[in-house]
Formats: structure tokens, C-alpha cells, sequence
């Protein structure tokens, strides 16, 4: 066999070990979400409770901003009352008091319920904080081993995807672009050997006489006119 397709056939071998280690690397991401997803889970579980927690935190602040304001006007309104002059003022201000007496009342009433939230929500991150820790724990191991075992397979990825380079630089320009064109139609195989009946060992489809004749002699590129692989000469 003539160097052009043999340095062909050599392409389309690395070209294979590097699709079935693609292949291989692409397995990692989905064990890794599933050994991952219970993590996930419990922070997003987590992230949402801090946000709540920061929530009703806000909500105890404006709540306690307010009660405050609040209790100025009751304050002023006291030392006005101390002043009245009229039946009328006085009984005004007393409904002023007593409206304002109330909202304390419900604001401190509020202010219990918001501060139990706080403190149960603050529990429950407690809580989810430490499984969170126990799940990361438990999982470590085994994710660690997926990553140096995808680690592994980057590596030789890497060196594979090196070794194409460098063949491809040894070859020749015009056969590369032709093979090149061939495996842009997305086929795995882009060159194959004439089969012991002179037929594509592709696709089995007949090869005239003449094509076979001058693929056997070599160094000339032919087609299958069926399937449009490379065809080379029979082993």
C-alpha cells in the first residue's frame, strides 16, 4: 500500500481513539452530577433558607424601625396631653393613645412571632449546614476518584490529540483536505479497502474495473461514487 493511504488509514485510527476517548470523557459529567446531586440538593435547600432567614430578618428591621417611630409619637403625645387646654384636646389625644397603644401592642405581638421564625430558621440552617457536611463527606471519596480518573483520560486525550498533529504535519496537504472533506459528511469512516471482490468495504457497493485497477496500483485518491469514502487498495 502506497504512503497516502497508509498515512490515511493511520489518521483515521487516531481519529477513532480519539472519538471513543472523547466518548469516554464525556461519561464523567453525568456521574458526577449524580454523585454530586445530593449536595446539590441540600444547598440549594441551604440558599434558600438564607434567603428567607434574610427575609424576616429585614422584616424584624423595618417591624422594629416602626415601633420605634411609634413609640415617639406615643411619648410626644403624652407630653401633650400633660398641656391640653379642652375637654376636646384631651379626648382626642386619649384616641390618638390609645390607637397608638394598640399598634405597639400588635407590633410587639409581631415582633414574638418574627423573632420564633428567626430562631426555628436559624435551627433548621444549623441542621442543614451539618448534613450538608456529613453528604460532602461521604460522597468526597468517590468524586475524587472521578476526577482523577477524568483527569487520567484528559491526559490522554491530550496526547492523542498531539499525536494527529504531528501526523497530520507529515502528510500530504491535498489528501488531507480530502479526508478532511470526507469526514465533515459526519462518517467515522472516511477511507476503506477495496474488499476481496473489488467492492467498497464500505458500503459493499461495485467498484468499476478501471477505479479498481488504479486504486490497487496507489497513489491515486478515488471515491466510492455510492458512499463517498476513500477508497484504498485491498490488504
Amino acid at each position: 500500500m502506497d504512503d497516502v493511504h497508509g498515512s490515511l488509514l493511520s489518521l483515521q485510527e487516531l481519529d477513532g481513539e480519539i472519538a471513543e476517548m472523547e466518548a469516554r470523557l464525556a461519561e464523567f459529567e453525568p456521574r458526577l452530577e449524580s454523585v454530586d446531586a445530593p449536595v446539590h440538593e441540600l444547598e440549594r435547600e441551604w440558599e434558600a433558607g438564607r434567603a428567607r432567614l434574610a427575609a424576616l430578618q429585614e422584616q424584624a428591621d423595618r417591624l422594629k424601625r416602626a415601633s420605634s417611630e411609634r413609640r415617639a409619637l406615643l411619648q410626644r403625645s403624652e407630653q401633650r396631653l400633660m398641656q391640653v387646654r379642652t375637654p376636646r384636646e384631651e379626648a382626642a389625644i386619649q384616641t390618638e393613645l390609645s390607637l397608638l397603644r394598640t399598634a405597639i401592642e400588635a407590633d410587639e405581638a409581631e415582633a414574638e412571632q418574627l423573632g420564633d421564625q428567626i430562631l426555628r430558621t436559624e435551627l433548621k440552617q444549623d441542621e442543614l449546614e451539618r448534613r450538608l457536611g456529613e453528604v460532602r463527606a461521604a460522597v468526597g471519596p468517590e468524586r475524587e476518584a472521578l476526577l482523577r480518573a477524568r483527569s487520567e483520560v484528559e491526559d490522554e486525550l491530550a496526547v492523542l490529540r498531539d499525536r494527529r498533529s504531528n501526523h497530520v504535519l507529515r502528510m500530504d496537504p491535498e489528501a488531507y483536505r480530502l479526508y478532511e472533506r470526507v469526514r465533515s459528511g459526519r462518517t467515522r469512516v472516511v477511507i476503506t479497502r477495496l474488499g476481496p471482490d473489488g467492492s467498497c468495504g464500505h458500503c459493499f457497493g461495485w467498484i468499476p474495473l478501471q477505479q479498481r485497477s488504479e486504486i490497487e496500483r496507489g497513489g491515486t485518491l478515488i471515491r466510492c461514487e455510492a458512499c463517498g469514502v476513500i477508497l484504498c487498495p485491498s490488504a
